[in-house]
């Protein structure tokens, strides 16, 4: 049995809100612990399209005799969050949701997996990464060199691993990474002892698609949320950030770092360390995850060597395989322009771009001006962002015959493979959303590469 069991959670009626990775997670630590609540799931999905998930936490309140699990679902699943106690809040429901704020109103303890997890996880030593891109790649970075440096180390978060399934292992001189997104970050009133943010772009200011409606109304409140991730610092923690991030974050919000709470700033530029990595976003990843390891005082030649053995992560500047002399990336995690221009910028020879798809409210000027240099022929997904790019090619002097729109991935490679010289790369970096085309950025990497293979 876990130790530290909040007690305001028993003989509490609780809410969650979605049965996504991290609420899952929650509820079967709180059922194996025999926390005795009464648990009701509010979820769009019945529990046939929930499927295994909620049929194993049904079966889990069984085993340990605890009330049956309840599931409120269909178009008014969260009409009734005023009736419990407490809800915890998936990071893609939206804090300004009006039947949020009418439960909020009336006494409801708003709370979520990741707000609970900082008050429960039995270390200090957390290493909290955020960022509009980069978080992840950072985030496992820096598993990877405590790992190398003996380390017992785990790692979760936005990055896929609930907090809650390794919460139980952790020993108070243990060390945890969490990648955080900033809808985990928004309402967190804790700040890890390491807080690394690793860029600021526009980023989820509208919905990214239905089944995660969540966003921020303006980028004052995106970098507001962002912020989060040291506001709360106490002494002896630590902020890891660039100057320019630092400038970002003073002009958005009107206060320096320290102004705003963080207890010691800790620069970080660009490690040229030898890695399998490519780009100089990444060589500011590494160098970040570098200084993380000099405050945990790990020997320079044990992080070099576990910055040379990191592969990298699926759909971040990946590289995929090389046909007949051309190279394939798959950069579909790229949803925003500035990430696809860094993506261009790798490289130094004609690019195939497959690019375009939904649009997240970005300027596409900068996009399109770097396309204009280094793209050789540009094949776009249809929809909105699309379009928006394709009005900003208009104002440079790239030749608007060697774009063409396509409706899926089958004839984007079809024509890429047309198109491909021996010497040049094919490179899926969308600067878009997925939505339309593709359920997300990784069924559309994911097509990209199985196309690939075919």
């Amino acid at each position: 049995m876990f130790k530290k069991i909040p007690k305001n959670l028993n003989n509490k009626k609780l809410g969650f809100l979605g049965l996504g990775v991290e609420n899952l997670s929650l509820i079967k630590f709180l059922l194996k612990n025999k926390v005795n609540c009464r648990i009701t799931v509010c979820d769009p999905k019945s529990a046939a399209e929930l499927g295994d998930r909620f049929l194993e936490i049904k079966q889990l309140a069984r085993k340990q005799k605890l009330s049956e699990i309840i599931l409120m679902s269909g178009k008014n699943y969260d009409a009734h969050l005023t009736d419990f106690d407490l809800v915890f809040r998936s990071p893609g429901y939206p804090l300004f949701s009006k039947n949020l704020v009418k439960a909020q109103k009336v006494g409801v303890e708003i709370s979520s997996a990741m707000k609970i997890f900082f008050e429960l996880c039995p270390t200090k030593n957390i290493i909290g990464v955020t960022g509009s891109k980069g978080k992840g790649t950072t985030s496992s970075l820096i598993y990877a060199i405590l790992k190398a440096g003996k380390k017992k180390v785990y790692l979760g978060g936005n990055i896929g691993i609930a907090p809650f399934d390794f919460i139980e292992k952790v020993q108070a001189t243990d060390f945890v990474v969490l990648e955080l997104s900033s809808f985990q970050l928004e309402d967190l009133q804790v700040s890890p002892k390491v807080s690394v943010i690793t860029n600021l772009y526009k980023e989820h200011l509208a919905p990214a698609d239905p089944a995660n409606p969540n966003y921020h109304k303006t980028m004052k409140a995106y970098v507001e949320a962002k912020a989060n991730i040291f506001s709360h610092q106490k002494k002896g923690d630590w902020l890891l950030l660039k100057n320019e991030t630092e400038k970002q974050l003073t002009s958005y919000l009107k206060k320096s770092p320290l102004e705003l709470g963080a207890e010691k700033v800790f620069y970080y530029f660009s490690s040229d360390l030898p890695s399998k990595l490519i780009g100089k976003h990444n060589q500011e990843n590494i160098d970040a995850a570098l200084k993380v390891a000099e405050i945990f005082k790990i020997k320079p030649e044990v992080a070099a060597r576990a910055v040379k053995n990191f592969s990298g992560l699926p759909h971040r500047l990946e590289f995929v395989a090389e046909i007949n002399g051309v190279k394939y990336f798959d950069d579909s995690f790229a949803t925003v322009p500035e990430v696809s221009i860094i993506a261009l910028k790798s490289f130094d020879t004609p690019i195939i771009l497959l690019a375009g798809g939904a649009d997240k409210g970005s300027s596409f000027k900068s996009f399109a001006k770097e396309i204009e240099k280094m793209v050789k022929f540009l094949i776009l997904f249809k929809g909105k962002g699309s379009d928006l790019l394709k009005k900003e090619i208009l104002n440079t002097k790239y030749k608007i015959q060697n774009t063409k729109t396509v409706d899926n991935m089958k004839d984007a490679m079809a024509l890429a493979k047309k198109m491909a010289k021996p010497g040049d790369v094919v490179l899926l970096s969308t600067g878009c959303a997925s939505f339309g085309c593709f359920r997300n950025y990784k069924e559309r990497g994911d097509q990209f590469k199985k196309a690939i293979k075919e």
